[in-house]
Formats: C-alpha cells, sequence, structure tokens
C-alpha cells in the first residue's frame, strides 16, 4: 500500500514496527512528545528528562525513547516535504495501526507547524556555490620525442565561486587538454540549453 506522506511509496518496516510502541503512551503524553520533536527539528535542545517522565508510564526503554523520537521526526518531516494535509496524515496513519486519539495529537501539532517544517526543509535543500568569475589561458608544452617536437595546447582555467552558507569565495584551478575542453564546453552547452528550456 502506498502513503502520501512516504511520497507515496510503501511505509518503511521500521516506521511500521515503532507504530506499536507509539500506540502504548497516551495521546496527551503523544502530543508532548511531538512537541519535544518539533522543537528538536528547529535547533532546540530536546529535554530529554522530561522525555523520559512522558513515557515512565509505557514502561520505554531507552530504545523506545530513541525509537519513538526516530519515527516522529520520519513522520512530521516527511510529511512536510510531501505536503500532506493534516486530514490525509491521519487517515493514513490510522490505515497503519496508531489510534485515532494519537493521530489526532500528532496531527494537530503537525498542523501548527506545517508552514514552518516547509521552511525548514527549503532552507536546508541542496545549496549550490554561486559562480562569481571565470577567467582563462592557453598554455602551449613542448612534448618531445625522437621524430618530431609538437606544441600541445592546455587550458588553464580559474573558477571562482561563493559558498552559499558562508558568503566565502573559494578559487578553484585547473588545467585541461584540448580535447577534454572540447568535451567539456559542449557538455556545458547542453546543460545550458536544457537549463534555458526549463525557464
Amino acid at each position: 500500500m502506498r502513503f502520501r506522506f512516504c511520497g507515496d511509496l510503501d511505509c518503511p518496516d521500521w516506521v511500521l514496527a515503532e507504530i506499536s510502541t507509539l500506540a502504548r503512551i497516551s495521546s496527551v503524553k503523544m502530543k508532548l512528545l511531538c512537541a519535544q520533536v518539533l522543537k528538536d527539528q528547529f535547533g532546540e535542545d530536546i529535554d530529554y528528562e522530561k522525555i523520559i517522565k512522558l513515557t515512565t508510564d509505557a514502561k520505554f526503554d531507552a530504545g523506545d525513547i530513541k525509537a519513538s523520537i526516530a519515527v516522529l521526526s520520519f513522520i512530521l518531516l516527511s510529511a512536510a516535504k510531501h505536503d500532506v494535509d493534516s486530514e490525509s496524515l491521519s487517515s493514513e496513519l490510522q490505515q497503519l495501526g496508531l489510534p485515532k486519539e494519537h493521530t489526532t495529537a500528532l496531527c494537530k501539532s503537525y498542523e501548527d507547524k506545517h508552514g514552518a517544517l516547509q521552511e525548514k526543509l527549503r532552507e536546508s535543500s541542496l545549496r549550490l556555490a554561486r559562480l562569481e568569475a571565470v577567467s582563462w589561458r592557453v598554455d602551449y608544452t613542448l612534448s618531445s620525442s625522437e621524430l618530431q617536437q609538437v606544441n600541445e595546447p592546455a587550458v588553464q582555467l580559474r573558477l571562482q565561486a561563493q559558498d552559499p552558507l558562508t558568503d566565502s569565495s573559494e578559487t578553484t584551478v585547473f588545467s585541461v587538454t584540448a580535447d577534454k575542453f572540447r568535451v567539456l564546453l559542449t557538455e556545458l552547452k547542453q546543460a545550458q540549453a536544457m537549463m534555458n528550456s526549463l525557464q
């Protein structure tokens, strides 16, 4: 069976296994546990003492606590990543065996932080360095053989790029043969044409 919060794929086996662990705590404690997991997603420290107190009644051991945090993180982040509404998420979690009261508590926490989770995911997505400057020069190298001397051109490229996370510039210098440069230029032109067709 396929689930939207899993990107229209089957639910991972480890998530299925931990649904029964989550069902052992009350729905009120589920909401408080979700609040701790969400704090962690936004860079705040989890209050592990509070989590231990929340899960004492259910007799969670250290492994159960870690697994519960992991499965809640997966569910909340994956649902936000795939832009699943809370009603659909609730329905899918109930299909997996999580009690209705628990899904209601989890989905209320998810609904409150849905936009913020998506923004957090957007911020941490792939960031590529921005190209600031390109310079090049052609060097001729003499190669000797017993029959003749040949000038072989080599292209030296200097790329200056800005790291999006640190705003620092980094320069990379490399040399390629004339043949490899022609291949590189052809592939770059193809990539540019593909990007232009997407706009």
